[in-house]
């Protein structure tokens, strides 16, 4: 405990110290996030915190983690490299999505052909269990690029990344912890601390954003963290602790970000829009549209995601399809709430200017009579 407590406060406090003289670099250079029309800011603010938070979690991982000994952990040091410097670049000049995607998918080709981080087997999710050694590649790959970019993307709202970063590495760490995989639980430790200290300057009013580096960085590591969770528990792990549920529960851990992305990418096929086109339909801009804050949207879907990680938790004796069909099932109905308030607020306004109108009319009308 003692360690874990190390761990964080070298992580945190490497952050803060950071991000100030990080502030003054970008201001000096002018390497601002710019308001544009689908930004919900209103003022120039840095975007390079993401350099804090991946020298915070690189060098306290590095002093309180044995890090050798995890299997692999090159190929994953060198695929977090490559997309934490084609983020960098996209914060100073901008990168295009394709690029970005290649970035993505060299980072995801390290981890699960080189490292071997992978899922390789379902656990009964649709009914499959192992699945061939191509299929749990693609599979992986495919995992990772969604997890990447949901983090990326929902970085819209400050607070609101870095929010719901740290509870899901918090509880991948609680997880790793109970298995006693230390070395993967430092990993997650590290991660929070880092994201902690961002916080400091990064809740509502933002000093500082995360940028590419840091969005694109923490979805990489926290789709890892979800593989080798969901393998962690796999039949042929040999885990006295197992829990059958795993992929439903990792599901629910990433909830907010990935119910999101896909809402969001489905709306855009929908409208037969570029995947990669960016607008204002994410879930923070519905909250926003019917009168919530940054603070309040960040909290609230902060608390969303918290709750299903505790409502799957609670059901984890049950078979990974059937928390996987609660999750989902509870997220489609909470997921449309916004929009079905916000539709509800834009039928009053009209119905209040139905009867204004009318008000008016009866007032000319009687004055005409007199």
């Amino acid at each position: 405990m003692i360690d874990i407590i190390l761990l964080v406060s070298t992580s945190f406090l490497i952050c803060i110290y950071a991000i100030p003289s990080i502030i003054t670099v970008a201001k000096l250079k002018n390497l601002y996030d710019k308001p544009e029309e689908r930004k919900i800011h209103t003022i120039k603010i840095p975007r390079l915190g993401g350099v804090a938070i991946f020298a915070a979690f690189s060098i306290s991982m590095l002093i309180f983690g044995d890090v050798a000994q995890i299997e692999g952990i090159k190929f994953i040091t060198a695929g977090g490299l490559i997309l934490f410097i084609s983020g960098l670049k996209d914060d100073i000049v901008i990168l295009s999505p394709l690029k970005k995607l290649m970035a993505q998918l060299l980072a995801a080709g390290f981890v699960t052909i080189l490292a071997g981080v992978r899922i390789n087997d379902l656990q009964g999710v649709f009914g499959i269990n192992e699945i061939p050694s191509y299929v749990s590649i693609l599979l992986s790959m495919f995992m990772i690029i969604v997890i990447t970019n949901s983090l990326n993307l929902i970085d819209g709202a400050d607070g609101l990344a870095g929010s719901l970063g740290l509870i899901i590495s918090l509880t991948f760490a609680y997880f790793f912890t109970t298995l006693n995989d230390t070395n993967w639980a430092i990993l997650a430790f590290a991660l929070s601390g880092a994201l902690l200290g961002f916080l400091f300057f990064n809740f509502n009013p933002a000093k500082i954003f995360m940028g590419d580096a840091g969005s694109l960085t923490l979805g990489f590591l926290l789709s890892v963290f979800a593989i080798h969770f969901i393998e962690s528990h796999s039949p042929g792990a040999g885990n006295y602790l197992r829990l059958k549920s795993a992929p439903g529960i990792a599901v629910a851990i990433l909830i907010v970000p990935l119910y999101d992305t896909l809402r969001v990418f489905l709306l855009r096929a929908y409208k037969r829009t570029s995947p990669f086109k960016a607008d204002k339909n994410h879930l923070h801009h519905w909250l926003m549209k019917i009168g919530l804050g940054h603070k309040q949207v960040s909290l609230i879907l902060s608390g969303i995601n918290l709750l299903f990680i505790l409502i799957a938790y609670a059901i984890k004796d049950q078979p990974a399809y059937v928390v996987l069909s609660v999750v989902v099932g509870l997220t489609i109905i909470a997921g449309q709430l916004p929009v079905y308030i916000y539709s509800h607020k834009i039928t009053d306004i009209e119905v209040d200017d139905s009867v204004q109108e009318e008000i008016t009319q009866s007032l000319f009308e009687n004055r005409v009579r007199k």
